[in-house]
């Protein structure tokens, strides 16, 4: 143990001062890309929140991935710089590592709190993960780009997501079994900073494993990766898309994997 204290936290463990420091990390991180996404990237509102969400759960790692492979550099070319499969595949998994891993924080959290076995808690998790990331990220966010059909949206979202969902948990499972059910137990208390920096790990984990499975979902066009959505001052200023093509306002958004690896949408007053 450390020598330090804090009035919530009581005495603090070295690792826990780790974990403040990378909280702290993410504070910033979040707010970064939060403050980029929402005044500047040219996407749908779904994938602004995804990059959000993500960086909530990798920090500075999330902050990297963002600038990397979707934070537009010049105006104008969003377009040509998201064409690239790696970044397409990495859209379309923080598209479901947010969505789901929501679902896992959320049900891992009020089991702990509850103090229900684990067997009841990885149950809870897997459901309510599936849920959030086909019910409201895949279905309801995306449906609009699906024809405007829920129905749909959630038909043809059922089997990729539940592909995606279960690459992510092959990786994320056995983390948290490893970490939660080793020699501090604290790791499954949510009162305590391991049980986030906990969860922080095995979404980073899954994120991983989650990321070819998704390389093949969006190359089958099966699911979508990055797009570009332009306000008509936006659209008249920037280049065709990277395959020459110019999409009006009637287009609806293509697959990643059926034309292209990305997706150019104009759309009024997005």
């Amino acid at each position: 143990m450390s020598p330090y204290m804090l009035p919530l936290l009581g005495r603090l463990a070295w690792i826990d001062i780790l974990l403040l420091g990378w909280f702290l990390l993410v504070l910033i991180s979040v707010s970064y890309v939060a403050w980029d996404a929402f005044n500047k990237l040219p996407e749908p509102g779904v994938i602004k929140w995804a990059w959000v969400l993500t960086t909530l759960y990798l920090g500075p790692v999330g902050a990297a991935f963002y600038v990397l492979a979707d934070k537009e550099p010049r105006p104008g070319e969003h377009e040509r710089f998201v064409a690239p499969m790696w970044k397409q595949a990495l859209g379309s998994t923080l598209h479901c590592v947010s969505g789901d891993a929501a679902g896992v924080i959320i049900a891992a959290t009020v089991t702990g709190l509850l103090g229900l076995p684990m067997w009841f808690d990885m149950t809870a998790e897997y459901v309510l993960g599936f849920a959030f990331g086909l019910f409201i990220f895949q279905a309801l966010f995306m449906k609009d780009m699906m024809g405007g059909s829920y129905r749909k949206a959630l038909t043809s979202s059922l089997i990729p997501e539940w592909v995606s969902m279960n690459a992510m948990m092959a990786g994320m499972f056995p983390t948290m079994v490893a970490i939660m059910m080793g020699r501090d137990m604290r790791a499954m208390d949510p009162h305590e900073p391991l049980y986030w920096g906990t969860m922080a790990l095995s979404i980073g984990v899954g994120f991983l494993t989650a990321y070819p499975g998704n390389w093949w979902l969006v190359s089958k066009g099966l699911k979508q990766g990055l797009m570009t959505v332009r306000s008509d001052a936006q659209h008249a200023e920037s280049p065709p898309g990277h395959d020459g093509r110019d999409v009006t306002e009637t287009d609806q958004p293509r697959r990643a994997g059926a034309h292209a690896p990305s997706g150019h949408m104009h759309a009024e007053g997005v």
